[in-house]
């Protein structure tokens, strides 16, 4: 297990930073690599100070603070929505469930189509206004998703996912009427709906940040209860996991890691869903490693899908989560074509 947390891991990480590296000197003034390279070291302390400055000032502002940050948030977001994903695929045993099976991502759009449609988006916070408001909505849509799904203190995971289901359906109507009423923010309503990390800056990714880092944390030490899970709840039971404390805590965490993304970049789809599946055909079902790497797979992923959404069509830009849908429906597809194969097999 660790030699190959160590050799995908290292891998992952090295495709990551020359990922970043070449994703930041993309677009409309093209800067070379090594010179991106030599502007980020010499902003490192200690090591800095000993660098010539060789480039225009206009090419370090671009890099830090306009392209590095929103490649940064791309990298987090991605990683956030990944190991939600799995934690939500580990915790209803279910490889079609991705970080939105609880209604997170309507919940979060409800009070952001709310604030654009009353124009209230700089009311209260400022621009945090949508992100503190899209954050609040979200976790509420799940306490309401649990609180249906209880049955005499235990979560049933069939009903979890129906009452999911269920809420989904209701806060997207919403979301929809919404949308029907606006005339002069429709386009600003969708446009959020549909994913983008556009005009973030280095605050939205320090906002992201701790969530990620104690929400990975907490996952991390619940990846043997998920390995056990997978036997079924009554066989994790007997091997000392406390199931519904462990079904709870992941949900929850997993939730609050995706309600922390959907804020700061809208709803982001097919992450959660493709980057597991393919973390666990290259290393198995092992969650110690799945979490680990899909973090860096989904880092990858929308790091390279919203490059894509800012590049094609320069200087219009796609909303990322149409990328990511036209990435990854086709390769979901492809996924489930093959697994049909092999149970026919």
């Amino acid at each position: 297990m660790n030699r190959k947390l160590v050799l995908w891991g290292g891998v992952g990480v090295i495709l990551l930073l020359l990922s970043i590296l070449i994703s930041v000197s993309l677009g409309t003034a093209k800067l070379p690599v090594p010179q991106i390279a030599t502007i980020l070291i010499k902003q490192l302390p200690y090591v800095g100070g000993h660098i010539d400055v060789t480039w225009p000032q206009s090419s370090e502002q671009i890099v830090m603070k306009v392209r590095l940050p929103r490649v940064l948030l791309g990298v987090l977001v991605g990683a956030a929505l990944s190991i939600a994903g799995t934690a939500f695929q580990g915790v209803l045993r279910n490889s079609l469930a991705d970080p939105y099976t609880l209604g997170v991502s309507s919940g979060a759009s409800v009070g952001a189509a709310f604030l654009i449609y009353f124009g209230l988006q700089y009311a209260w916070f400022g621009q945090w206004s949508i992100p503190v408001v899209a954050f609040a909505t979200g976790l509420i849509s799940l306490l309401l998703v649990l609180q249906l799904a209880q049955i005499d203190g235990k979560l049933k995971l069939e009903t979890l996912i129906l009452s999911g289901v269920v809420m989904q359906a209701f806060l997207g109507a919403m979301v929809s009427f919404m949308v029907s009423l606006s005339k002069q923010v429709i386009n600003e309503i969708m446009f959020w709906l549909m994913g983008s990390l556009a005009m973030r800056g280095w605050s939205y990714t320090l906002m992201l940040l701790p969530y990620l880092l104690v929400g990975f944390i907490v996952l991390i030490c619940y990846a043997r209860p998920l390995n056990l899970l997978a036997l079924g709840e009554r066989q994790a039971s007997h091997l000392g996991v406390h199931v519904e404390r462990t079904k709870l805590v992941v949900l929850i965490t997993a939730t609050f890691i995706t309600a922390a993304a959907v804020s700061v970049a809208g709803v982001i789809g097919f992450v959660g869903l493709i980057v597991p599946h393919l973390v666990r055909l290259l290393v198995g079902p092992d969650y110690r490693l799945i979490l680990p790497l899909s973090a860096i797979g989904g880092g990858l992923y929308v790091l390279w899908a919203d490059t894509l959404a800012r590049s094609l069509l320069s200087p219009t830009e796609i909303p990322l989560g149409v990328i990511t849908a036209f990435l990854g429906a086709p390769f979901f597809a492809y996924l489930l074509h093959k697994d049909k194969k092999t149970q026919r097999g």
